[in-house]
């Protein structure tokens, strides 16, 4: 298996930002704009946080709080785990795991560069294992 820079440099997408004054009603509008999971917390290029769609049910509808008036800064998960561009898909699928998260910004010398969700893992774990499958396929038929 690889690393994140494989993943990130396949997804080719940005990553959805905002700082931490902005609504959560605006993150929560960005995040079904752009079909995402979550917002990374930023302030002056720097990772402040992440606020996730776990962060609206618990921190929000539950608390009965106005996403309108709630900054993000109030409600964002800190301290945020991170990952490096040479971090293995094993080992981000590990910390992922035993933290309990489905995204991980990826950083590098402390500026994000990109965010590789669970579903981007499972992607690359597809492709290696149907990749496999068609190697033993052919090798079965050649015997």
């Amino acid at each position: 298996m690889g690393t994140l820079d494989r993943i990130l440099r396949e997804k080719q997408s940005g990553v959805a930002s905002l700082g931490p004054q902005a609504t959560v009603l605006e993150a929560a509008m960005l995040m079904n704009e752009k079909q995402i999971g979550s917002v990374l917390v930023t302030e002056q290029d720097r990772l402040a946080g992440i606020f996730t769609e776990r962060d609206v049910l618990r921190r929000i509808v539950a608390a009965r709080r106005d996403p309108a008036t709630t900054p993000l800064a109030e409600v964002m998960t800190t301290p945020v785990a991170c990952a490096e561009r040479k971090t293995g898909c094993d080992e981000a699928r590990r910390v992922m795991r035993e933290k309990r998260i489905r995204h991980l910004p990826v950083v590098d010398e402390g500026r994000v560069v990109g965010i590789v969700s669970l579903g981007d893992l499972n992607k690359v774990d597809h492709e290696e294992q149907d990749q496999t499958i068609r190697y033993l396929e052919q090798y079965m038929t050649t015997m």
